[in-house]
């Protein structure tokens, strides 16, 4: 695909991806950005995209985005529908997350990347899988590793509190 190639793939494609999701999200201003992160996506792929193929590949690429995207938002409103008094309290300061970010960063790339994907960002296997380039069961392997290490790591729940 060629720069014109491009170019025209915007001039002739940025509304319909637009409608098309903000039909989905209703959110004027996340349809922008996720359109405009689809059309930089094609733009970091153009030596590998057909210019045939330019308008299949942004309307992919703007549907995943606009998944990861509720998934991002429905995790936010879940965490800020919380009611956070009744399972924390003030008495006590209690340095958990630190000493659980702490053993996040001591955990080697891979089994740290697969964790966050899967705990932090809320991937399945598979398409953690997708993402790396390993193996579903080497997913599942450095998740386990990495949780019994984080295990080992904070120690007893009763000693933080």
């Amino acid at each position: 695909m060629t720069v014109n190639d491009y170019n025209s793939c915007v001039n002739q494609h940025a509304d319909a991806v637009y409608r098309f999701i903000l039909k989905n999200i209703r959110d004027k201003e996340k349809a922008r950005d996720l359109v405009q992160d689809s059309f930089e996506k094609l733009w970091m792929n153009v030596d590998q995209v057909a210019a045939g193929k330019a308008k299949s590949y942004l309307f992919t690429t703007a549907y995943h985005k606009m998944i990861d995207q509720t998934r991002q938002d429905k995790r936010m409103a879940a965490w800020d529908d919380a009611h956070t008094m009744s399972w924390s309290h003030s008495e006590h300061y209690s340095d958990a997350m630190e000493k659980l970010n702490q053993g996040v960063t001591r955990l080697p790339s891979d089994q740290r990347s697969v964790l966050m994907l899967r705990d932090y960002e809320g991937y399945s296997y598979k398409e953690i899988a997708e993402i790396t380039g390993l193996t579903e069961a080497q997913v599942k392997v450095y998740i386990y590793r990495a949780r019994v290490f984080l295990k080992e790591y904070i120690g007893s729940i009763e000693v933080l509190v």
